[in-house]
């Protein structure tokens, strides 16, 4: 039994899985932060285009 267990602790054959795990939740924790510190900003400056987009539709139809 102990050499069983020796065995498993000196394979390597996962040690890639391992390291694309770590690599893909660094990947999307960093999304996840980017995502949250522009989203506010995102929001802000699509309300302030759509309002200017509604103001300049609004001037060009009451003109006709």
């Amino acid at each position: 039994m102990l050499n069983h267990f020796k065995s498993f602790a000196n394979d390597e054959s996962g040690a890639v899985t391992v390291d694309w795990v770590v690599l893909t939740a660094a990947i999307v924790g960093l999304g996840l932060v980017v995502m949250t510190t522009v989203g506010g900003a995102i929001k802000t400056q699509a309300t302030a285009i759509g309002a200017a987009v509604t103001a300049d539709v609004g001037t060009g139809l009451s003109s006709n």
